[in-house]
């Protein structure tokens, strides 16, 4: 408890973190107002809509009650993945992968079978990259907020009171306080670019798979597990602390780069034979 009484929250603390928060909601924000503005007539917000459902089914519901099960609960399996950052970094990027690309692919091959148009593919894209920030990552940015404003009121007793740290608990809540009270304009820009990133990452692989739904190339899928995979490498490695912060900034910027240039040329193609089709 005395470590976190001692914590000194930085000048920078809340105003990067008010900044990071208007930020993270005008990302998704965006990327669809220009879409839709740019698409209105071949697109519709019920693949946006389903974007979001997608992903909160697959990652938020059934990817999540695996990790219960191999991550979160006392069990041979979780001791053996959690004890060894090879397997936990094999599970990670494997679920990922798996959970969130195959949710695409039933989705869009399954259920969305009415307006399928290359622009609805990348709408569904921006529900599903959109919802994991507002839903996720919002929150979590939320909360760190409200701790900075609560231990800079300078009452520690009503801060500690108010999100229930007890001398049993300060342990478990001491590394959310030591990375909010860190928190700054450098931390700020590295979320914002690492959602700008993920938003991309979303838009192309759903394209990817898209392209596999219509034009019947099984490979199209298997393809994006993999380059999903690839792409959360150096964040799992991160949380086994062994990759440093940049290099999986820089490893996700490359990942998306070849992600969205298969992306763009699958839409492409799509697009050609599209027209090619209305002559």
């Amino acid at each position: 408890m005395r470590e976190i009484e001692n914590i000194v929250i930085g000048k920078s603390a809340i105003p990067s973190l008010i900044i990071t928060v208007i930020l993270m909601v005008a990302i998704p924000v965006i990327f669809f107002i220009y879409w839709r503005k740019n698409h209105k007539q071949q697109t519709k917000i019920s693949w946006l809509i389903a974007g979001a459902i997608g992903f909160i089914v697959s990652a938020r519901v059934l990817e999540l009650g695996v990790h219960m099960v191999c991550i979160v609960t006392d069990n041979p399996i979780s001791r053996f993945i959690n004890g060894n950052t090879i397997a936990y970094v094999l599970y990670g990027i494997i679920m990922a992968g798996v959970f969130e690309e195959c949710g695409r692919y039933i989705v869009l091959k399954y259920i969305m079978k009415k307006n399928r148009t290359t622009e609805n593919a990348v709408m569904y894209g921006i529900g599903h990259g959109g919802i994991e920030i507002l839903a996720v990552l919002l929150p979590a940015i939320i909360t760190y907020l409200a701790v900075a404003v609560l231990f800079s009121a300078g009452d520690m007793e009503n801060a500690l009171s108010t999100l229930n740290i007890t001398e049993e608990t300060a342990s478990a809540a001491l590394p959310s306080i030591q990375a909010t009270a860190a928190f700054d304009y450098g931390m700020m820009a590295m979320n914002v670019i690492e959602r700008l990133f993920a938003m991309l990452l979303h838009i192309g692989l759903t394209v990817v798979v898209y392209y596999g739904v219509v034009t019947a190339k099984k490979i199209c899928l298997p393809v994006a597990i993999i380059l999903h995979m690839l792409m959360d490498t150096f964040p799992a490695l991160y949380q086994r602390s062994v990759a440093p912060l940049w290099a999986v900034e820089l490893w996700a910027g490359v990942w998306t780069g070849v992600v969205v240039f298969i992306a763009v040329n699958f839409y492409r193609k799509m697009k050609q034979s599209s027209s090619s089709e209305s002559i």
